[in-house]
C-alpha cells in the first residue's frame, strides 16, 4: 500500500509508513474514490469548508487503485489547505470496502466519518457528528446522517431510484462510527467489491453486536444525481451477485430489511419465455402463444410500474421497454451468480 500524506506546514510527503504526529483531531474523515478527479475536487471543497475548528480533524482520501489524475487533485490541494489531508493509493482496484478500511485503519482520531467522492457535504456536517458522538459518550457508536438527493420534480426511472438513498437507514455516504464500533464489527467486508450492500452489511453487523445506530438528521450531505448513460439499468444488475452475500450472512435482517421476498415476478417472466421456446420447438402453438402471451403481459406490467412517476419522453419510455425485456434474465443470473460464488442461497 502506497501512502502519501500532507499538512499545511510541510509540502514534502512523508515517507511511506510514518505516523502522523496529531493527538488533538476529534474526527477523520475518509472519502474513498477511483477515477473520478472532479468530483472528488468538490467534495474535497466542501470538506475544506466544514465549520468545525480546522486543527481538529483530518481528511483521508483513498485511491482504490493508481490513478494518476486522483493523486493530481491532491497534489493541487494539499499544499494550500487548512487542514491535515492524507491520500492513500491502493495497490491494485479491490472495492469501496477495501478503500474504506484503508482509510479508517490509517486514521488519528477516534470518530471515523465517512462520505463519497460524489457527495456534497454540508458545512455543519461534521460538527453536527461530532456533537451527536460527544452527547452519546459511548465507545461503541454510530451514526447516520440525512442524504439529499436532488431530483426533477419529473426524474427519469435511474433519478428515481437514487432518490431511494435519502431514505436509506444507514449508508455509507453519509455516516460516522467510533473506533472502536469498527474495530469490533472488523470493519467493512471487503468481499463486496462493488458499491452495493457493504453499508447494509456494516449496519447489520452492528445491529447483531448490539452496537447502537443513532440517526442524526442535521447531518447532511447533498448526493447529486450524475448524468448517466442510455440503458444504465442493464449495468447496475451486476451489483446483484452480493446480494446473495448479504443474505447468507444476515438472512433475517435481509427479509426484514432489504427484500421481503424473492422477485418472484422475474422467475416467472424467464419462465414464460421457456415456455413459449419449449412450445415452439414442440410445435405445440397452444404452449407457444401461453408463454409469450404471458411474459407480454408481466413485462408491460413492469414497464408500466417503472414509468409511474417518471418522465414520458421517447426516449426514456424507449429505454424503459428495452431494458426491462432483459433485465429480469439479469438480475435472476447475477443472483444465481452470487450465490454459487458466496455458496449460498439464490435470494
Amino acid at each position: 500500500m502506497q501512502t502519501i500524506y500532507d499538512r499545511p506546514e510541510n509540502t514534502t510527503c512523508a515517507p511511506i509508513g510514518s505516523p502522523v504526529q496529531e493527538t488533538s483531531l476529534v474526527a477523520s474523515v475518509v472519502v474513498p474514490t477511483y477515477r473520478r478527479p472532479e468530483l472528488l475536487r468538490r467534495c474535497l471543497q466542501a470538506l475544506l469548508a466544514q465549520q468545525l475548528s480546522h486543527g481538529s480533524f483530518e481528511i483521508i482520501v483513498v485511491s482504490d487503485g493508481p490513478d494518476a489524475d486522483t493523486e493530481s487533485v491532491l497534489l493541487d490541494i494539499i499544499p494550500i489547505a487548512s487542514i491535515p489531508i492524507r491520500y492513500i493509493s491502493l495497490p491494485r482496484h479491490q472495492g469501496p470496502a477495501a478503500a474504506r478500511n484503508a482509510g479508517w485503519r490509517h486514521a488519528s482520531s477516534d470518530l471515523i466519518a465517512f462520505t463519497d467522492d460524489d457527495c456534497i457535504p454540508e458545512a455543519t456536517w461534521l460538527n453536527t457528528f461530532c456533537e451527536a458522538a460527544q452527547r452519546c459518550g459511548a465507545q461503541h457508536a454510530a451514526f447516520s446522517g440525512q442524504t439529499i438527493v436532488p431530483i426533477a420534480a419529473v426524474p427519469t426511472d435511474y433519478e428515481k431510484n437514487i432518490a431511494h438513498l435519502g431514505h436509506a437507514e444507514f449508508i455509507t455516504a453519509n455516516c460516522a462510527c467510533t473506533r472502536h464500533a469498527l474495530l469490533t464489527a472488523g470493519g467493512f467486508d471487503e468481499r463486496f467489491r462493488m458499491a452495493w450492500r457493504e453499508d447494509s452489511d456494516l449496519q447489520f453487523n452492528f445491529m447483531e453486536r448490539g452496537i447502537p445506530l443513532l440517526p442524526v438528521n442535521e447531518a447532511r450531505v447533498i448526493h447529486p444525481v450524475r448524468a448517466r448513460p442510455w440503458g444504465i439499468s442493464l449495468r447496475e444488475e451486476k451489483k446483484g451477485m452480493f446480494n446473495a452475500l448479504l443474505y447468507k450472512k444476515y438472512p433475517k435482517l435481509y427479509r426484514e430489511r432489504i427484500e421481503q421476498k424473492p422477485q418472484w415476478n422475474y422467475y416467472a417472466m424467464i419462465l414464460l419465455v421457456i415456455l413459449a421456446i419449449a412450445g415452439t420447438i414442440a410445435k405445440v402453438p397452444l404452449l407457444a402463444a401461453t408463454g409469450i402471451g404471458g411474459w407480454l403481459a408481466l413485462t408491460a406490467a413492469f414497464v408500466v410500474k417503472r414509468l409511474k412517476g417518471t418522465t414520458l419522453t421517447p426516449s426514456h419510455v424507449a429505454e424503459m421497454v428495452v431494458t426491462s425485456m432483459f433485465i429480469p434474465f439479469l438480475s435472476v443470473g447475477y443472483r444465481f451468480y452470487g450465490a454459487w460464488r458466496y455458496k449460498a442461497l439464490p435470494v
